[in-house]
C-alpha cells in the first residue's frame, strides 16, 4: 500500500496560514500598519479601493529594507524581532510572528517598493500566489510602499464570504483608528476611493482622541495617570455625561497594543458606579504599560486577547486609577449648605410659627402631597381634581362591564371584535381590554414595537413613509467608522421617513424625519441607531437593514411610563391585531396575554 502522508506545497501551506491571519481586508490593514510603525515611520498613509478588496496600499517613511530583507520578508516564519525562544517573552514591537507578509502574498497580488537611507537605489518585488514574478532595483524614496491587490483572488470561497463594501470599510477604519490612537506622535492618513477620510497630524494623546472621536469630547476628557512599580496607567476617561446607552468609544492598550478585555472593562465600570446610569457605558482610552514577561500576547491570532500573569492586580490598579481621576477632578457633585446670614434674620425664619398658620398649612393639598408616604415629589394639580369622575369610570368594574357589553359584538373566528370605547391603562405600561369571558393585557411598548416594525418593513419593500422637513437641518457629527456605517443606510432610512445628506467631513445634515416623530429627537435616534447596529449582538445572518428597522422600532415605540389617551390606546390595540405576527415583538417578546374569567374564578375558589 502506498504512503499517504505528504508535505503541502508552500503556496497551499501559506494559504492555510493566511486563513488564520488574514480573515478580511481589515486584517491585512492591521498587519501592514503595525509593520510601518515598527519600521520607525513618522508618516504613514493608507489608501484603499473597494473597501480593500481591490487594493490596500500602505506607504511609510520608515527605515526601509535591503534587497535581501525585502525578499526574505515574504517567507513563512521570517521576522526581524525574534532570534531565540526567550525573545517571545520580551516583545515590545507590534508585528513579530513572521507570518503576516507571507499570508498576504498567499491570498493577493503584492508589490513592494522599499529603500534604506544608506542605499543608492531601492528594491521592487512583485509576488503572485506566493511566487516571486519580478525583482529589480528602482529609484525610490527612503521607506516602504507595499500594495496588495485583489484580495482572495485565488480563494473565491473566501472572497464571497466578505461583506458589503460599507461593512468591510468600517472594519478597516476601526483597525486604522486603533493603531493611530496608540501612536499620536505619528502622522496618519486614510483615503478610500480617492476620498480623504482621516487626516491625523502628529499630536498629543488628548488631541488624537478628539481628532478621531470628535470635538464633542474636547472639554469632556479626564486625565488618568498612575505610576507604580508593577505597572503604569495613563490615558483619558470621558466625563459621566458622555456615557452612552450602549458600548461606545472604549479603548484598552497594553504596551501600545489594542486589546479586548471584558474583565478590565468591568474594572472601569466599577469606577463609574453611581456616577452613570446602570445601563450606560463610559468612554475611555487607557494605556497599561508593564513588563512583557507579565503577560502572554500570543493567545489569539490577532493578538487582541491577552493573558496577564496576575489579572487581579491589574484589575485593582485600573479601577483605582480611574476612580482616583474622577475624584481628583471633582466629578461627584458637592452641595454648599452654608446659609446666607441675611436669610437668618428674616422674620419667617427667626419667629416661631403660629398655631393658626400651622393649621392653615396642614390643610393644604401641597402639605398632604409632601407628607404622604413615598410621595415627596408628587404635587397634585388642581386641574386633575375636576376629572375625578372620568378616573372613577375608567377604573370602576361595573362601569367597565357596561361598556364592554354595550360595545362588543358577536364575531366569527379570525375577525377582530369591536374594541370598547374605553380601554384601561394600568401602571402606565399595560392596556387592559375587558371582554365578556376575561380580558386581554397588552404591553404598550412591545405592541407598538411590533406595529412600527411591520410598518417599516412594508415601507422598505413598497411605498416610502411620509417625511416632514425640518425647519433647520440638524447636524450630526460622527466618528469616521460611524459615518461609513450610516452612509450605507441612507437609501433605506429615506424609505422610513429620514432624509440625510452629507455635510462636510464625517457629518450629515438631517433635513427630514418621519411625520409622526416629535421634533428634536432626530439626532438622538440616529446616534442610538448607530450604537445598536455596532453592538446589537444579533446573529450574523441578519442583514443591516433588518437590524436597522428593529432598532428604529424599539427607539420610536411608546415607552413604559407614558400616559396614553383613550384614542392612543385604541389605535395601538386596533393596529396590533392587523399585524401579520401580532403576538410578539421582532425580538420575540410577547405583546399581550389573555386572562380567562375561569382562571380568575379559580384564584378565588369559585
Amino acid at each position: 500500500m502506498a504512503d499517504i502522508i505528504q508535505l503541502l506545497p508552500d503556496n497551499i501551506a501559506n494559504q492555510i496560514a493566511a486563513g488564520e491571519v488574514i480573515q478580511r481586508p481589515a486584517s491585512a490593514v492591521k498587519e501592514l500598519l503595525e509593520n510601518a510603525v515598527d519600521a520607525g515611520a513618522t508618516e504613514i498613509r493608507l489608501y484603499v479601493q473597494d473597501a480593500g478588496k481591490a487594493l490596500i496600499q500602505v506607504t511609510d517613511n520608515g527605515q526601509g529594507m535591503s534587497e535581501t530583507d525585502a525578499r526574505m520578508a515574504f517567507e513563512r516564519h521570517a521576522t526581524s524581532k525574534i532570534s531565540r525562544i526567550d525573545d517571545l517573552f520580551h516583545i515590545r514591537t507590534m508585528g513579530f510572528r513572521g507570518e503576516a507578509l507571507a499570508s498576504i502574498a498567499a491570498v493577493s497580488q503584492v508589490e513592494i517598493k522599499t529603500k534604506r537611507a544608506e542605499d543608492t537605489s531601492g528594491t521592487f518585488i512583485e509576488i503572485d500566489n506566493s511566487i516571486v514574478r519580478k525583482q529589480e532595483p528602482i529609484a525610490a524614496n527612503t521607506g516602504t510602499r507595499i500594495s496588495m491587490k485583489n484580495l482572495f483572488f485565488n480563494v473565491p470561497a473566501r472572497r464571497n464570504f466578505l461583506k458589503s463594501n460599507a461593512a468591510e470599510l468600517r472594519h478597516i477604519v476601526d483597525e486604522f483608528i486603533r493603531v493611530a490612537m496608540a501612536f499620536p506622535n505619528i502622522f496618519f492618513s486614510l483615503e478610500s476611493n480617492g476620498q480623504q477620510m482621516l487626516y491625523l497630524e502628529k499630536s498629543s494623546l488628548k488631541q488624537r482622541i478628539v481628532q478621531i472621536l470628535g470635538n464633542s469630547y474636547a472639554a469632556k476628557l479626564i486625565p488618568v495617570q498612575e505610576q507604580t512599580d508593577y505597572l503604569n496607567i495613563r490615558g483619558f476617561a470621558g466625563k459621566p455625561e458622555t456615557a452612552k446607552k450602549t458600548r461606545g468609544d472604549q479603548y484598552f492598550f497594553v504596551n501600545n497594543r489594542f486589546i479586548r478585555s471584558a474583565y478590565l472593562n468591568h474594572a472601569v465600570m466599577r469606577a463609574f458606579e453611581d456616577l452613570i446610569p446602570k445601563d450606560s457605558f463610559p468612554m475611555y482610552c487607557l494605556f497599561i504599560d508593564l513588563d512583557p514577561t507579565q503577560l502572554d500576547i500570543n493567545v489569539h491570532p490577532t493578538k487582541q486577547e491577552i493573558k496577564f500573569e496576575d489579572e487581579k492586580i491589574v484589575y485593582a490598579f485600573v479601577q483605582s486609577a480611574v476612580k482616583h481621576a474622577l475624584a481628583q477632578f471633582s466629578i461627584a457633585p458637592t452641595l454648599d449648605f452654608e446659609l446666607d446670614p441675611g436669610i437668618q434674620s428674616l422674620e419667617a425664619v427667626s419667629k416661631p410659627v403660629s398655631r393658626e398658620a400651622e393649621q392653615a398649612a396642614a390643610s393644604s393639598g401641597l402639605y398632604e402631597s409632601f407628607t404622604r408616604k413615598n410621595q415627596a415629589h408628587f404635587i397634585e394639580s388642581r386641574s386633575n381634581l375636576t376629572n375625578w369622575r372620568e378616573v372613577y369610570e375608567r377604573t370602576n368594574p361595573e362601569v367597565l362591564t357596561d361598556q364592554v357589553k354595550g360595545s362588543e359584538t358577536e364575531t366569527r373566528e379570525g375577525e377582530l371584535p369591536n374594541i370598547p370605547l374605553k380601554l384601561v391603562q394600568i401602571f402606565n405600561n399595560y392596556i387592559l381590554w375587558p371582554k365578556t369571558d376575561g380580558y386581554l393585557l397588552i404591553h404598550q411598548q412591545n405592541a407598538h414595537e411590533r406595529i412600527l416594525y411591520e410598518k417599516f418593513l412594508a415601507a422598505l419593500d413598497g411605498k416610502s413613509l411620509p417625511s416632514q422637513q425640518n425647519l433647520f437641518p440638524v447636524l450630526l457629527e460622527l466618528a469616521p467608522a460611524d459615518y461609513v456605517l450610516l452612509e450605507e443606510l441612507i437609501p433605506d432610512l429615506k424609505k422610513v421617513g429620514y432624509e440625510l445628506e452629507p455635510f462636510g467631513p464625517n457629518c450629515f445634515a438631517i433635513k427630514g424625519s418621519p411625520s409622526d416623530l416629535p421634533a428634536g429627537v432626530e439626532k438622538k435616534l440616529m446616534e442610538e441607531l448607530l450604537e445598536d447596529l455596532k453592538h446589537s449582538g444579533l446573529e450574523l445572518r441578519i442583514s443591516v437593514r433588518e437590524k436597522m428597522i428593529r432598532s428604529l422600532a424599539m427607539q420610536q415605540a411608546v415607552k413604559t411610563g407614558k400616559v396614553l389617551s383613550n384614542e392612543e390606546m385604541q389605535e395601538i390595540t386596533e393596529t396590533l391585531f392587523t399585524c401579520e405576527i401580532p403576538n410578539s415583538t421582532p425580538l420575540g417578546k410577547p405583546t399581550y396575554t389573555v386572562v380567562k374569567k375561569s382562571e380568575l374564578d379559580k384564584l378565588f375558589g369559585r
